[in-house]
């Protein structure tokens, strides 16, 4: 085994094409200001059917925190290794590769993330939020509150797209629902092909908004049996329907099936903010989107942070167990 070879435990038997070699697909990119119409709520609609993946822009994010946001992240992961150790991951939340389960796992990622509950505040571990760079816990705060609002307004969106009350998919995923950070830092690997920084899933969330490393590429979505680069488009986040949102529009909108690669020589961070159901609500079909043309095709679920975490290390989806 060459020196440059990753360790047994990181790589993929079954070798994926190098990253550069895929062609980039051309994701549809949504000006969400402008969802204030029939017209524009019903491209939204089809954009996220067809693919499950879009770009938005106009989201209200200013560019600046944009920037900061993703600044303070690399902050922390330059800091020396002890400091990050006061951050140390404790099951699900902290800095750190993911826990490892016992079973017949994957290959663990090429990665570590941070992983942190945002709001409501009451979730929050601030033990696990950096205290370095100083700034941090005051810009992730900003960024969330902002995010909060580009969730809201995409579901309400949707929900208007298939004739709801808009506030639909609002109710049903309960008050107060959860929003999570998680900061992805993927260090270079001289054998990318072996490897993933993140192995391919579908989240199982209602919606994950993606901020992307602005110069080194990773993302990448599956379309029609075939794997394809998400471009990197400057000031746009991506978006990302989940498992939870599938089983709530009765599979009108389908979750994305992605993943991400690393690459050979320069390190590439992300960060993902999540919008998960209130711990207590358990998640079904709403029941305007069941009839006789498109039949009851999920039962309820409850989202458990242990369950989707060994879903994910074994290559399991939780959506498959709630078919009926």
């Amino acid at each position: 085994m060459s020196s440059q070879t990753p360790p047994p435990k990181y790589i993929y038997e079954d070798h994926h094409d190098h990253p550069a070699l895929l062609p980039m697909i051309d994701l549809p990119i949504i000006d969400i200001s402008q969802l204030t119409t029939a017209e524009a709520d019903q491209n939204l609609r089809s954009a996220l059917s067809e693919y499950g993946c879009i770009m938005i822009t106009n989201h209200g994010v200013e560019s600046w925190l944009l920037e900061k946001v993703g600044m303070v992240f690399k902050q922390f992961v330059a800091l020396p290794e002890e400091e990050k150790l006061k951050c140390k991951r404790e099951a699900f939340q902290g800095f750190g590769a993911d826990p490892a389960l016992a079973g017949d796992l994957l290959p663990v990622d090429w990665s570590a993330r941070l992983v942190l509950n945002v709001l409501p505040q009451e979730f929050r571990e601030l033990k696990y939020w950096p205290e370095n760079p100083p700034e941090f816990r005051e810009v992730v705060d900003e960024y969330g509150s902002k995010m909060v609002t580009v969730h809201e307004v995409i579901l309400k969106a949707l929900a208007r797209s298939l004739n709801l009350k808009e506030t639909t998919f609002l109710d049903k995923i309960g008050e107060p629902w959860i929003l999570y950070a998680r900061f992805n830092f993927y260090p270079p690997c001289p054998m990318p092909d072996l490897v993933f920084g993140l192995k391919p899933h579908c989240d199982a969330t209602v919606l994950t908004v993606l901020l992307q490393d602005k110069e080194v590429h990773g993302l990448q979505i599956e379309k029609d049996g075939q794997w394809f680069r998400v471009p990197i488009v400057p000031g746009a986040l991506v978006i990302n329907v989940g498992e939870q949102l599938e089983i709530l529009s009765n599979g009108e909108f389908k979750s994305s099936h992605h993943r991400a690669t690393v690459d050979s020589e320069r390190q590439r961070t992300s960060m993902a903010m999540i919008c998960l159901p209130n711990p207590e609500v358990e998640v079904g079909p709403v029941e305007e989107l069941v009839s006789e043309e498109r039949p009851l095709l999920f039962r309820k679920v409850k989202y458990e942070e242990s369950l989707q975490l060994r879903y994910y290390q074994t290559g399991k989806r939780i959506i498959d167990d709630a078919r009926i």
